[in-house]
């Protein structure tokens, strides 16, 4: 080989050497333009910061519109920067800190904050509660201005999910149960011993159809789809025993049912201890009183406001909870 040729020739081997050897190490991150926007497709729920798609419609605490559980003013009270009946004087309603964790993990949160890998060992509850306001703007009217407590989803009549919190905070929705879980609060009236409430609430159109009718003090301008008549899947009026009460209490609506079952898909999947299943009693049926602290400790899950005291009843002998496990296992196959 003529000497003039060999440089040329080694060049080439040597770039063939480093492409081929070590492409995971020099191969460069892929960024957008400075400036160029980064939009949602409008499914997302944040987890430890990161976006997981559910394949329905969310609102986060960021887009407008959305209700944000980190601000320390009430939302809605002009001028008002404490909730109007505090639990305390911090104008916070949510910690960072989930209690009970050991020491060394307290310290890695303290310094690096929640991980997903982190948050994945600690999170095994989705506790289900109806919110006795009937629209997701009432409630976080009532649960963030005048409570001063949080939930991290709110799920309106129109299936409209609106996330208040990155699900690596503490809300406050639960007791006790709040340092493993993730909450929802349901639009929905709720259940009565008797039927005046839902007189006031329920109603029929002229084809004889169940509809929800709301009172005039509440904004139904907040329901985001156009429109929209929320009516209960079922047509009448559910009745049941919870936590030894009986009950009366109207469905949710269908749209309610197609968001819960994926957003609770998302959520098993992202933090998989949350499995699709509820507590049983012994004959396999639905669990409807509270558990022990024993039988809590030990269940992963989705719960009901109920399983955890018995001064709550939520959500109800209406709430139809194989629809919703059969659907998320549906979606998990």
């Amino acid at each position: 080989m003529p000497l003039a040729k060999r440089p040329a020739r080694l060049a080439g081997l040597m770039v063939l050497l480093v492409t081929t050897a070590l492409p995971a190490c020099v191969t460069a991150p892929r960024f957008g333009r400075p400036g160029e926007p980064l939009r949602r497709a409008g499914d997302e729920i944040v987890v430890c910061g990161e976006l997981f798609h559910t394949g329905t419609a969310v609102v986060l605490w960021t887009d407008p519109g959305g209700y944000d559980a980190y601000r320390g003013e009430c939302r809605f009270i002009p001028n008002q920067d404490k909730p109007t009946k505090p639990v305390s004087d911090a104008l916070l309603r949510y910690n960072t800190f989930r209690r009970n964790l050991p020491d060394d993990v307290v310290a890695q949160i303290r310094d690096a904050g929640w991980s997903l890998p982190l948050l994945q060992q600690y999170v095994d509850l989705f506790v289900i509660h109806y919110d006795v306001c009937g629209t997701s703007r009432r409630c976080f009217e009532v649960l963030h201005d005048l409570r001063g407590l949080s939930v991290h989803f709110m799920l309106d009549v129109d299936g409209t999910i609106y996330q208040t919190l990155d699900l690596k905070e503490r809300a406050w929705h639960a007791g006790t149960a709040n340092d493993r879980s993730v909450g929802i609060e349901i639009a929905n009236i709720g259940a009565y011993r008797d039927t005046k409430t839902l007189a006031e609430w329920y109603g029929r159109d002229d084809d004889g159809h169940t509809l929800v009718t709301f009172p005039s003090s509440i904004d139904t301008g907040s329901i985001r789809t156009p429109g929209f008549v929320a009516r209960p899947a079922r047509a009448d009026a559910i009745t049941g025993e919870i936590n030894g009460q009986e009950l009366h209490q109207y469905d949710l609506t269908n749209a309610q049912y197609d968001a819960l079952i994926k957003l609770t898909a998302t959520l098993c999947q992202v933090l998989p201890r949350i499995r699709p299943d509820y507590p049983r009693d012994e004959d396999g049926e639905l669990r409807t009183t509270m558990l022990t602290e024993e039988e809590l400790a030990s269940f992963s899950g989705l719960v009901g406001h109920f399983h955890i005291t018995t001064q709550k009843v939520d959500p109800g002998p209406a709430f139809n909870w194989d629809r919703v496990i059969a659907g998320v296992r549906r979606i998990g196959r």
